[in-house]
């Protein structure tokens, strides 16, 4: 991320769920370029219309094939320490506007990082735009 943030005309923040520390410790690990955000309550989360999974999309197939993959591998899958069920999802906002919304089919359908990066210079090239609703703006990861 860091190298594909390099001279982009954006700030780009992060926000979790998790406590600080463990937080900080994911930032440190990704080297993360910028922010990293704690909202325990999840009161962003649920501001940009992000949800929780059913379980069958947690458990979606293509999940249980890494699952397998990993096991087959040897590899040891640990237990879950957070909410395995959150969606997530991606935002760009301009001047405080929630301009684009990638919101995930399962948990770990997520917007290339160029992608957003390039959605987020072309809002900076055209100006921030006012949509009438944030959902006029949704956009499918890929």
């Amino acid at each position: 991320m860091r190298d594909l943030a390099a001279g982009c005309p954006i700030g780009i923040i992060a926000c979790g769920f998790s406590p600080p520390a463990a937080l900080a410790a994911l930032a440190d690990h990704l080297g993360w370029p910028g922010p990293f955000l704690v909202d325990e309550k999840r009161r962003l989360y649920g501001l940009l219309g992000m949800r929780r999974a059913r379980l069958w999309q947690v458990y979606s197939p293509g999940t249980m094939a890494r699952y397998a993959v990993a096991a087959a591998r040897g590899r040891h899958l640990p237990r879950p320490v957070e909410d395995i069920r959150q969606m997530g999802g991606d935002a760009l906002l301009c001047d405080g506007i929630v301009v684009r919304r990638w919101l995930p089919r399962t948990p770990d359908d997520r917007v290339r990082p160029a992608r957003l990066l390039q959605a987020a210079k072309l809002a900076v090239g055209e100006g921030p735009a006012t949509p009438r609703s944030a959902a006029a703006h949704d956009d499918q990861p890929g």
